[in-house]
């Protein structure tokens, strides 16, 4: 069995005296491992840092058997995160998510192609938290709980959307809300796709698909929880927030 694919690198781990277990995320072959050998010399490396984007070839004599990986570098983000806290908190969470959520060798082509256009956003942190919104959005919707944004569940009406119902996961307005408006979660505008550079917008869409993430994929993860790292990008953009706002 052999195939050749691009991949974004999720994890790796050492195995033996000089190879790793490289785990990547691909368009055709979706969450794949393989034995990339040598993987932890200085040549290698440094090319296969969470994100990086590879060739890669896979060959095994059985198609379920764990294979190996030969692999030609072809772009890393570490210049992009190592001077932004945001944005390697960010990228630590992507990379954590996909390692999670994904059942392995499933094949998801539009939603790599997202997720590769997420990372090059990586070098323009006012852009980067609003399309990590929207890649969130995409995740939920790729695992079977897409949200229901365009109109509201009570009357039906497209216009005054405010609130998200956290049983359903449709938008309601005011009016469909009514005495439950307090136990509903925000829609601000960035959530429906209206372009904003406003972390504070931003957190209060998190706070709405992290509601979601948790009760609807939370449950099936490992320890039954996001990873840590989805709370630490949270954090770290908070902190971005509230030192904008005291400038």
């Amino acid at each position: 069995m052999e195939w050749r694919d691009t991949g974004l690198v999720l994890a790796t781990r050492k195995h033996g005296e000089t190879s790793v277990l490289l785990e990547v995320f691909t368009p055709q072959h979706g969450r794949h491992s393989g034995l990339l050998r040598g993987g932890i010399s200085r040549k290698i490396s440094p090319h296969i840092q969470p994100g990086a984007q590879l060739d890669l070839t896979w060959k095994a004599r059985l198609e379920d058997q764990l294979g190996s990986f030969t692999i030609e570098p072809l772009k890393s983000r570490a210049a992009f995160v190592m001077e932004d806290r945001v944005a390697l908190a960010g990228l630590n969470t992507v990379v954590a998510l996909l390692h999670q959520c994904l059942p392995e060798r499933a094949p998801y082509p539009e939603f790599y192609a997202q997720t590769e256009a997420l990372l090059d956003l990586l070098a323009q942190p006012e852009v980067w938290p609003v399309a990590y919104l929207h890649w969130e959005l995409a995740l939920l919707e790729q695992m079977g709980f897409g949200l229901e944004l365009d109109s509201c569940a009570v009357t039906g009406s497209r216009q005054g959307l405010i609130y998200v119902s956290p049983r359903t996961g449709r938008a309601v307005t005011a009016e469909g809300a009514g005495e439950f408006a307090d136990r509903l979660l925000p829609l601000p505008p960035v959530l429906k796709g209206l372009a904003v550079e406003d972390d504070a917008q931003v957190l209060e869409g998190l706070r709405t698909t992290g509601h979601f993430m948790t009760t609807r994929i939370g449950p099936d993860l490992k320890d039954g929880a996001l990873p840590a790292a989805r709370a630490g990008f949270v954090d770290q953009l908070r902190l971005r927030a509230d030192h904008n706002s005291a400038r």
